[in-house]
């Protein structure tokens, strides 16, 4: 079962933020072997979406997700869905981690 985080998204900033994965008893996922996949939709049935670049620290059990200021910019102000879905590299098996509501604020200066 995935974890429940929203997100605020500042329209035309860089954005940048770090979730923290761990297991039922609190201790950090090792991350070694997976890769991250991410992507927000204005609906969970629109077939356009906006990929967030992802990362892992596999020290930290960290995954980090990632849109340019370029990025942002473009998306309109309001709401919208996202998830985060891990591959074990060796076996190909997905996972989502995380998912819920991303709020993108409107820009005022440009």
């Amino acid at each position: 079962m995935a974890t429940k985080a929203n997100l605020v998204i500042d329209q035309g900033t860089t954005f940048s933020v770090e979730l923290d994965l761990s297991d039922d008893t609190g201790d950090v996922l090792n991350l070694d072997g997976f890769t991250a996949n991410a992507q927000m939709r204005k609906w969970y049935t629109s077939s356009n979406s906006t990929a967030f670049t992802t990362s892992i620290n596999t020290n930290s059990g960290q995954i980090i997700l990632t849109l340019s200021a370029n990025q942002t910019n473009l998306l309109t102000a309001g709401r919208y869905v996202y998830d985060v879905e891990l591959r074990e590299t060796s076996t190909n098996a997905i996972s989502r981690v995380v998912e819920g509501i991303v709020t993108v604020t409107p820009q005022v200066t440009r």
